[in-house]
C-alpha cells in the first residue's frame, strides 16, 4: 500500500526543487535588472542560471530519495516526477549556455532572456509535479507565457517576431480548448483531482456522460496542439524556423516533454477507466502524426523546418507510450508504456539538443545556416561538427549501433506497443517502423550532404564554434554513445519511474515506495 498523506517533512522535501528554483530565480530576476545591460552581465546571468538549474537537479535527486510516494493528493512524488523533471533541467542546462553564445553573435545584450528559460522551466516542473487539472492548467501558461516571450526576443528580425505572433496566437486557441475541456470534465466527474475523477469514472452513469466524452475529445485537441501532434500540428514549422536557434531546441525538447508528461498523466491516471472511450482517438491521432511529420519532412529544404516535421514524427513516436500506457490494468504494461516513454524523451532531448547546436554552431551574426546548400562539404571544413550531427541525427532516425541511445529508444517504444497485445497494438509498431525507414531518407539525406558534396570555392567559412557550444555539443554527443552501449541502467531507472492507473498494484521491478517501508 502507498501512503497517502505526506507529513510536513516529506511535502517539504516534495516542494524544495520547486521552492529552490523560484527563489533563485526571483533573485536572477533583481540581479538581472541591478546593472546595464552589456555582454559581461548577459554572460554572468546566463552562469548563475545554469548553476541555479544544476543545484535544482541535485535537489531534485535529493528529493527523489528523501520524499515517499503517494497514491493521492494534488502534488505528485512519484519516481516518474523525478525522472521527467531531470530531463526538464537537462534540457534548460543545454540551453542557456547555446543561447548566450548567439546572443553575444546577434548582439543581444538582454540577461532577461536566461530569466524566461528558468520561469519556463518552473512551469514545467508544476506540469511534472501536477495531478489536479487546475495546476495543469496553471502550469501550461506559466510554461508557455515565458517560452512566447523567448521566440520574440530578437527584436530585430521579422521573422522571429511573426514565428512569435503564430505560437501566441495558435497557443492561446489550444489553451482555451484546454480549459474548456477540464471544465467539461470536471462537469461530468465533480472533481478536478486525478484520483477522484478516476473514483468517478467508476460510475456508469459517469462514465456514459456525453458531457464526459466532449470534455476528453477537447482535452485531445488541447493536448495534441501542445506536442505539435497532427493535425494541430500547423504552428510548428513556423515557430520553429523564426525562433532564436536555442530556444527552438528548448521548444522542440524540453516543452514539448513537459506537455507529454501532463498528457500521459491526464489520460494514464485520471481518465484511465474510460481507456475505451480514447484509445481509439490517440492510436489514429499517433498514426497520422507518425506519416504526415516524416513525409511532410522529406519534401523540406530548410534544415530547421526539416528539423521542426521531424520533431512532430517523433511526437507521434511519443504518442504510442500513451495508447499503451494503461493498456493492461495492472500488468507489465502499465509500467513498460510509461518506462518507455520517459526512456524515449531522454534519448530524444539529448539528440534534438545536439542537432540544433551544431545548426546554433553554424550561425553568422545571429543568422542560422538554413539552407541544405550551406552545409555542402562540410566535413571537409569542420569535420567534429559533422560527425556530431551526424551521429545526433542517426540517434534521431533510431540507427543501430551508431544511433546509440536513439536506437534503444524506439526499440524499447516497439516492445512496450507489442506486450499491450492485440491487432492495434501491433498496427501501430508496423507504423512506427515503415515511418522510421520513411525518415531515414531525410536524416541520410544531410548527412550525405556534409560528407559527398563537394564545398563550393566561394562558400564563406563557417564562423569559430564557442566553447560553451562545443561543451553542449561533446556532452549530447557522449551521453548519446555511452548510454547507447549501456542503456540497461537507464532502462533500469526507467522502469522505476512509473505511473499507473489509481488503485493498479505495482508490479514487480517498479517503485511505489511506501511511508512505511522509508
Amino acid at each position: 500500500m502507498g501512503a497517502t498523506l505526506l507529513d510536513p517533512r516529506s511535502l517539504a522535501s516534495a516542494l524544495i526543487p520547486d521552492l529552490v528554483l523560484g527563489a533563485g530565480t526571483l533573485l536572477i530576476v533583481l540581479l538581472a535588472g541591478w546593472r546595464r545591460q552589456s555582454d559581461e552581465h548577459q554572460y554572468r546571468v546566463g552562469a548563475l542560471s545554469v548553476a541555479l538549474l544544476a543545484i535544482t537537479l541535485a535537489v531534485v535527486g535529493w528529493s527523489a530519495w528523501a520524499t515517499p510516494s503517494i497514491d493521492q493528493g494534488i502534488i505528485a512524488t512519484d519516481n516518474f516526477r523525478w525522472a521527467v523533471d531531470a530531463i526538464l533541467l537537462v534540457g534548460a542546462i543545454f540551453t542557456i549556455p547555446l543561447a548566450i553564445e548567439a546572443q553575444r553573435r546577434a548582439a543581444i545584450t538582454s540577461p532577461e532572456t536566461h530569466v524566461l528559460v528558468l520561469f519556463a522551466t518552473q512551469g514545467m516542473m508544476l506540469l511534472a509535479a501536477a495531478r489536479d487539472l487546475i495546476l495543469v492548467f496553471l502550469g501550461i501558461e506559466v510554461m508557455s507565457i515565458a517560452v512566447y516571450a523567448l521566440a520574440a526576443i530578437n527584436r530585430r528580425s521579422a521573422r522571429s517576431a511573426e514565428a512569435a505572433l503564430k505560437y501566441f496566437l495558435l497557443g492561446a486557441f489550444s489553451s482555451a480548448f484546454l480549459l474548456y475541456g477540464m471544465a467539461l470534465v470536471y462537469g461530468a466527474s465533480g472533481a478536478t483531482r486525478f484520483d477522484a475523477i478516476s473514483a468517478a469514472l467508476a460510475n456508469p452513469a459517469t462514465l456514459n456522460s456525453p458531457m464526459l466524452k466532449i470534455g476528453i475529445g477537447l482535452l485531445v485537441v488541447g493536448f495534441g496542439f501542445k506536442v505539435a501532434a497532427a493535425p494541430f500540428h500547423m504552428w510548428a514549422p513556423d515557430a520553429y524556423d523564426g525562433a532564436p536557434t536555442p530556444y527552438t531546441a528548448f521548444m522542440a525538447a524540453s516543452v514539448k516533454a513537459a506537455a507529454f508528461a501532463a498528457f500521459l498523466r491526464v489520460f494514464v491516471e485520471a481518465l484511465s477507466p474510460a481507456y475505451a472511450m480514447w484509445h481509439a482517438v490517440i492510436w489514429w491521432l499517433a498514426v497520422v502524426t507518425m506519416i504526415v511529420g516524416n513525409v511532410t519532412a522529406i519534401a523540406q529544404r530548410n534544415i530547421k523546418r526539416m528539423l521542426a516535421y521531424s520533431s512532430i514524427a517523433h511526437a507521434g513516436y511519443v504518442l504510442v507510450a500513451v495508447v499503451v500506457g494503461p493498456s493492461v490494468g495492472a500488468s507489465q504494461n502499465v509500467v513498460t508504456g510509461p518506462a518507455a516513454f520517459l526512456f524515449y524523451l531522454f534519448a530524444y532531448t539529448l539528440s534534438t539538443m545536439g542537432v540544433f547546436a551544431v545548426v546554433a554552431a553554424l550561425s553568422r551574426r545571429g543568422e542560422p545556416a538554413l539552407s541544405f546548400d550551406e552545409y555542402n562539404g562540410l566535413f571537409f571544413v569542420r569535420p567534429g561538427l559533422t560527425l556530431a550531427m551526424s551521429a545526433c541525427l542517426l540517434a534521431l532516425l533510431g540507427f543501430p549501433v551508431f544511433g546509440g541511445v536513439g536506437f534503444w529508444a524506439k526499440w524499447y517504444m516497439i516492445q512496450a506497443a507489442l506486450r499491450g497485445g492485440g491487432a492495434p497494438q501491433t498496427l501501430l509498431v508496423v507504423a512506427l517502423v515503415t515511418t522510421s525507414v520513411i525518415s531515414a531518407a531525410y536524416y541520410l539525406y544531410v548527412i550525405t550532404v556534409m560528407f559527398m558534396r563537394p564545398r563550393p570555392d566561394d562558400a564563406p567559412e563557417p564562423p569559430p564554434v564557442g566553447r560553451l557550444t562545443q561543451a553542449v555539443i561533446g556532452a549530447t554527443v557522449v551521453l548519446i554513445f555511452v548510454l547507447g552501449f549501456a542503456p540497461t541502467q537507464l532502462l533500469r531507472g526507467a522502469s522505476q519511474s512509473t505511473i499507473r492507473p489509481p488503485g493498479a498494484r505495482p508490479v514487480a521491478g517498479a517503485t511505489a515506495v511506501s511511508a512505511d517501508a522509508r
